[in-house]
């Protein structure tokens, strides 16, 4: 009975160590998880609210150009008013349009469907289908995808997207990271010419 009890009384203190680093450990792993899990519910807004972001200030720019000085479309001349967008956008980004729907069914194919002129928005399409507008305030912004002719000069782009039934709006493609500039031309209006 003496070798018994000296023994429980050797073995007491290491049996509660490990079991303290076991809880320990236990809540440790519980708060990570539940960290994680929370995480992933939250990233979504917060890429959400970055987009958001992106389109504004993108629709800001555009607009701050409007009534600047506009080149006519085939001088040589002085540039027109520029700007230069800068978007990083996630990889569930399909899209990004100016001044036309591309996908008016919403079912992620942009080349499937008459695209819809929609002057005065940026749209962001989602590969969900969802779709979010920013609105460019002021006087109507008419877009155009822009090409450089044999002289280097930016023109129209005639016949860029060949799935539209019409030549207006600018959609760039995913996945969407870097600067776009936008140019003020004249023709027969003004047009807001895409440099890219």
């Amino acid at each position: 009975m003496g070798n018994l009890q000296r023994f429980l009384e050797d073995t007491r203190g290491v049996d509660t160590i490990p079991l303290k680093m076991v809880v320990y450990l236990t809540i440790t792993a519980l708060v990570i998880l539940l960290a994680s899990a929370a995480w992933n519910n939250i990233a979504p807004v917060v890429d959400d609210t970055d987009i958001d972001r992106q389109l504004e200030e993108a629709a800001l720019k555009i607009s701050s150009i409007q009534h600047g000085y506009a080149r006519e479309i085939f001088s040589k001349g002085t540039d027109g008013s520029m700007c230069t967008v800068e978007l990083s956008l996630p990889e569930h980004v399909s899209y990004v349009s100016f001044g036309v729907d591309p996908d008016p069914d919403g079912d992620g194919n942009i080349s499937n469907t008459e695209w819809s002129v929609e002057d005065n928005t940026i749209l962001c399409g989602y590969a969900s289908g969802f779709k979010t507008r920013a609105l460019i305030s002021g006087e109507s912004v008419d877009f155009r995808k822009g090409a450089r002719d044999e002289d280097g000069v930016w023109i129209f782009h005639e016949g860029a997207y060949p799935n539209s039934n019409t030549s207006e709006g600018v959609v760039i493609e995913g996945p969407i990271s870097g600067k776009f500039t936008f140019e003020l031309v004249f023709d027969e209006g003004k047009k807001t010419l895409s440099h890219f």
